[in-house]
């Protein structure tokens, strides 16, 4: 069976030591209470609820699925899904970093993102239910009506409600301007709305008492494509004037996807047939709406692939200690056991240093845009709060893409470490590749998202937002380019920063000349971007490190670091290089090829 222990004290090491957050919190008048000691206190408790309460129903919960009762539409997550989220909703975790006027605790962002870290790394497919839970009430809290945020906020924020997002329909998923769904105007303001959505990710359950839709509809006089698409809140059972449950709103469940992981989470088809709901922003404008959902969601995507690489790496290091295969090739290591734990073999710690390695820049990543949206949302200065909005939009695409890529490489390599026993269900492994496969595919493919950086976020300002994560690099670099310690870290981070900006010059002429090349280099970008933020993460992380021993700190926690660093640098960064190699070679080897995919 697997374990997990919550990696408290990586999230304090980036929180506290290398981004000093309390500091940062200072600054904010909303955080200004929150320090080290309270941040500390309920992550430990966090990390209590995910290992003894969700993490054992994982296995379980993957074998028993859901099961939806075709005559009544009601869908019945696994066994101790419902009580275990009635438990989280006692403790108040839904509210964690909820706005207090909805009832909820106020807790900067970060503190819920190393929450829901934990969360996914206990049980990805329990943890969507709440998860989509927190989308649909930023969606709300940014755009909704005051009617609206009387009406669902509060009961959100407490976790009595849960809600979705409803935006695919059978013949469109990413192309949302080719939704057919259809809203109609009411006497009384309301909209009757009809239509078929489906891969509706909590989309039915028993868990909580209503359920609340938004979904992506149009108005009969809409225009086409995504400029005529508007958003509607849409409750399972309408809601009366003192906020008492009414009668059943006609949105249906009429069927569950058979998958290839997540089984313990109701992916629904949903079905609505005149269904009444309230339009959330202006007519026509649902996209802008809804983007505040599907950003929160792409982060926490990214954070879904963060936690299985991390439970994953946890496994894989104590199966690896302990399992006795071989001699090692530089002379016996074990020599009171009839052979060495396969720990000592190079290739299994490339395979465990892999997953240690991505587990850890992503933390550092997560944790950095978390206190950029802290800061966006919250800080005093309004040049802070652009410059933090920026940044974080520059980085969503890469948290989300980079690191369930990376999600993927590190459960496989993990699952490897176990050999034939990863192949088999009871040890866990083979659950976390099958979870994660998914990260890469929704809330916009790691391609769609590779276009949105490369296309949007980097061309479409002529690379502004680029230059200004740069500058981090650039004051990093100077500030320790002079420390002979530092230069295995800086060097190949300065190097890569200047190349940067000639690739995105290259990539950007030529998509100019030919858009194609923009779609044949921006898999490739992306990833040697999200690098670029890994080793400026890795280079703070072993800055901190090198001073704390310096310091005279014995903590193996520091060398720890500095070894995992050294190995991202060695064996991982480099493959930069042949990735701006591949994305040079343009789009003719690909869009010139009829005979080949003939």
């Amino acid at each position: 069976m697997p374990v997990y222990n919550p990696p408290l004290r990586d999230m304090q090491f980036v929180m506290h030591e290398v981004f000093n957050v309390e500091a940062e919190f200072k600054a904010m008048p909303a955080h200004a209470e929150t320090d080290a000691d309270t941040i500390n206190a309920v992550l430990e408790e966090a990390g209590k609820f995910a290992a003894e309460v969700a993490f054992p129903l994982n296995i379980s919960g993957d074998t028993e699925g859901c099961t939806l009762d075709k005559a009544t539409h009601e869908v019945t997550p696994p066994k101790g899904f419902k009580e275990a989220y009635a438990q989280y909703v006692e403790g108040g975790w839904p509210a964690l970093s909820c706005d207090p006027e909805f009832g909820g605790q106020g807790l900067p962002y970060v503190v819920n993102q190393c929450l829901y870290e934990m969360l996914n790394s206990a049980n990805q497919a329990w943890t969507m239910y709440p998860g989509l839970s927190h989308g649909a009430y930023e969606a709300l809290h940014a755009h909704g009506t005051d009617e609206q945020k009387k009406t669902y906020l509060t009961k959100l924020v407490s976790g009595e409600w849960t809600g979705t997002m409803c935006l695919t329909e059978p013949h469109c998923g990413t192309d949302l301007g080719l939704l057919r769904t259809k809203a109609e105007p009411q006497a009384d303001g309301s909209y009757k709305i009809t239509g078929n959505k489906i891969f509706i990710s909590a989309g039915e359950h028993d868990m909580a008492e209503n359920i609340v839709h938004l979904v992506l509809a149009r108005l009969p006089d809409a225009p086409k494509g995504s400029k005529g698409i508007s958003l509607f809140v849409v409750p399972k059972f309408k809601v009366n004037a003192d906020g008492s449950l009414g009668e059943r709103n006609p949105i249906f469940c009429t069927g569950l996807e058979h998958k290839m992981g997540i089984h313990g989470n109701a992916t629904a088809q949903i079905a609505l047939d005149g269904a009444i709901g309230t339009m959330v922003g202006e007519p026509n404008k649902g996209l802008a709406a809804m983007f505040v959902m599907m950003n929160a969601a792409r982060l926490g995507v990214g954070n879904q692939s963060l936690g299985l690489t991390e439970v994953a790496y946890q496994n894989a290091l104590a199966y690896a200690k302990d399992r006795l295969q071989m001699r090692s090739l530089s002379g016996t290591k074990a020599k009171d056991k009839e052979a060495d734990p396969i720990i000592v073999h190079p290739d299994v710690r490339k395979m465990l240093l892999t997953a240690k390695a991505y587990a850890e820049g992503g933390r550092a990543l997560q944790i950095f845009c978390t206190l950029l949206l802290d800061k966006a949302h919250n800080h005093p200065d309004e040049k802070v709060r652009k410059e933090s909005d920026e940044l974080v939009a520059l980085l969503t695409p890469i948290v989300k893409a980079f690191i369930t890529d990376n999600g993927h490489i590190s459960t496989n390599a993990c699952m490897q470490v176990f050999g034939g026993h990863g192949f088999i269900k009871e040890w866990g492994m083979e659950q976390y590749v099958r979870d994660n496969r998914i990260n890469m595919i929704y809330e916009g493919t790691n391609t769609v998202q590779s276009l949105d950086l490369l296309g949007r976020k980097v061309l479409g300002n002529q690379g502004a937002t680029l230059k200004k994560f740069g500058k981090l690099i650039a004051a990093l670099v100077e500030e320790e380019g002079v420390n002979e310690q530092m230069a295995e870290f800086v060097n190949p981070l300065a190097y890569l920063g200047d190349q940067m900006t000639k690739f995105t010059m290259e990539i950007g002429f030529k998509g100019m000349q030919n858009p194609d090349e923009v779609g044949a280099a921006a898999v490739d970008y992306l990833r040697v971007a999200g690098h670029l933020a890994f080793a400026y993460l890795f280079a703070r992380m072993a800055q901190v490190a090198l001073k704390k021993i310096a310091e005279g700190s014995t903590d193996p926690f520091y060398t720890a670091k500095l070894q995992t660093a050294r190995f991202y640098f060695a064996k991982l960064f480099p493959e930069t290089a042949t990735l701006m190699r591949t994305a040079r070679a343009g789009s003719r080897v690909l869009m010139d090829t009829e005979a080949a995919l003939a």
